[in-house]
């Protein structure tokens, strides 16, 4: 009985290792499953997809308080105390936005003290000025006073001594005289008066108007829209939006804008690696996120001379602004996009996936059927490549290589295909050049046409140079 149970093990054994071998044995000839892709013929097409941002082409700005009356004001921040949500619909003249005004209420409190300070001043000046000329009118009726009672003492004289009537006289004259002196030094003081009075007057208008001013800047802190539309945040410099805790400067005061929503542009921007490949005025095709099915088409509107450095980013990247051709009402700023810039279209191009391009040194090949194939390869996009010889229409192409590569005979290209693939290569280099000469011609010619341009004194740069030269040789020669 032990022996039949030993037995029976040993089979079970033996029945195990039998499943394990068939099990791995199934699993390696399922990895070795074949993956095929047929060669394609027709237009291909090359694009740059990149993620940009719906804005408007043109916006209305939603100033704040003026930055001039700021800086009179001094003051260069401003704290944006509400705003209305981003986004929301509002009518011409609408509220919109409250800014801090407890700078400037500290400020018109010490305006107010002060134009008190210049009233008192004011009153003061004006009840000392008529007191002094009061005090002069007084002297001038008491030497008025004087000279008459010296006449009537002349007048009486003319029975006296001839010494008596001397002194009378004389005393006469110096009434007379001081009169006179009164009468010029009443004048002068009423001048200076005047003069004080217009100059506590002057100064107490000025702090008014001052004060005025700040009242009406006060008034400016309430922001109102300036016409219809949908309010949108302003951005600073780092991207932030300005809302509400915000602060604005007396440099750049827009607190928000109103878009033009019927022209809108998508701003985005392409690695440096791809952005030779994108010109003005090429194809564009427009997603955007929120509205998937929703399909837009554009055109490259612009492109940056000059790279930049993404904020969290060690890329190089080139700012790209794209016109979009259609209005929605649904679309909106801010929303994402996915551009796809269709930088090239070729047709009746045979094409393979990237994927089945494989490499040996400076050759190129493929895997078809039981042998690897040499092919010239050409332009490529984000998933295929051009296939320039070596391929025909319909060929089945793997795209994973086999285990055993080696068993696999490489075929190469006769020798008449790759001269003609060099003739190619050689004409289009032989056009580019040719193009790039007729460019250099054509500002070559553009410089000889400034340059033959009359100056401010009509005549030419480079003929008012030569009579300049000329004029000054005949005046050595002379």
């Amino acid at each position: 009985m032990k022996d039949n149970r030993k037995i029976y093990i040993s089979v079970g054994a033996i029945l195990a290792v039998i499943a394990l071998v068939w099990y791995f044995t199934q699993s390696g000839k399922e990895e070795s499953i074949v993956i095929e892709a047929t060669v394609k013929k027709g237009l291909f097409t090359i694009s740059v997809t990149t993620t940009g941002e719906l804005e408007a082409r043109s916006s209305e700005m939603i100033y704040g308080p003026s930055p001039t009356s700021l800086r009179d004001a001094r003051i260069w921040q401003l704290k944006i105390d509400d705003i209305i949500p981003d986004g929301t619909i509002v009518d011409s003249g609408n509220y919109v936005a409250q800014l801090d005004r407890s700078e400037l209420t500290n400020k018109i409190k010490d305006q107010q003290i002060e134009i008190e300070q210049f009233q008192n001043n004011f009153i003061k000046t004006q009840l000392d000025t008529t007191m002094d000329l009061r005090a002069a009118r007084n002297e001038l009726v008491n030497l008025k006073y004087a000279m008459e009672e010296a006449q009537i003492a002349v007048d009486q004289s003319i029975y006296e001594p001839p010494a008596t009537q001397r002194q009378v006289q004389i005393e006469l004259d110096r009434a007379q005289r001081s009169y006179d002196q009164a009468v010029r030094n009443y004048s002068l003081k009423y001048e200076k008066a005047v003069a004080n009075m217009s100059e506590v007057s002057t100064a107490l208008k000025k702090k008014q108007t001052e004060f005025q001013k700040f009242v009406e800047l006060s008034e400016e802190f309430t922001i109102h829209a300036p016409k219809a539309g949908m309010v949108i945040y302003q951005r600073d410099w780092d991207g932030k939006k300005r809302g509400a805790g915000a602060s604005i400067s007396s440099w750049e005061n827009v607190v928000a804008t109103l878009p033009n929503l019927r022209e809108m542009i998508t701003k985005t921007y392409v690695n440096e690696v791809d952005i030779s490949k994108v010109k003005v005025g090429q194809r564009v095709e427009i997603g955007v996120d929120a509205f998937p099915e929703k399909k837009f088409t554009g055109q490259v509107l612009e492109v940056a001379n000059i790279g930049e450095q993404l904020r969290s980013s060690n890329a190089k990247v080139f700012e790209v602004k794209i016109e979009v051709n259609e209005f929605d009402s649904i679309v909106r700023p801010a929303m994402t996009t996915k551009n796809v810039i269709i930088t090239d279209e070729l047709s009746d191009m045979l094409y393979i996936p990237l994927e089945a391009i494989h490499g040996l040194d400076s050759l190129q090949y493929v895997f078809i059927g039981n042998r690897r194939q040499q092919v010239i390869p050409g332009k490529s996009n984000e998933n295929e490549i051009i296939i320039r010889a070596g391929l025909k229409e319909n060929d089945m192409v793997r795209l994973v290589p086999p285990d055993d590569i080696a068993g696999f005979k490489l075929e190469m290209l006769d020798q008449a295909t790759l001269d003609k693939i060099t003739e190619e290569d050689a004409s289009k280099q032989a056009e580019i050049a040719k193009a790039a000469a007729a460019k250099e011609a054509e500002r070559q010619e553009m410089m000889q046409q400034r340059m033959q341009q009359p100056n401010g004194n009509g005549q030419s740069a480079k003929g008012g140079t030569g009579r300049k030269q000329g004029g000054g040789s005949q005046r050595r020669s002379r």
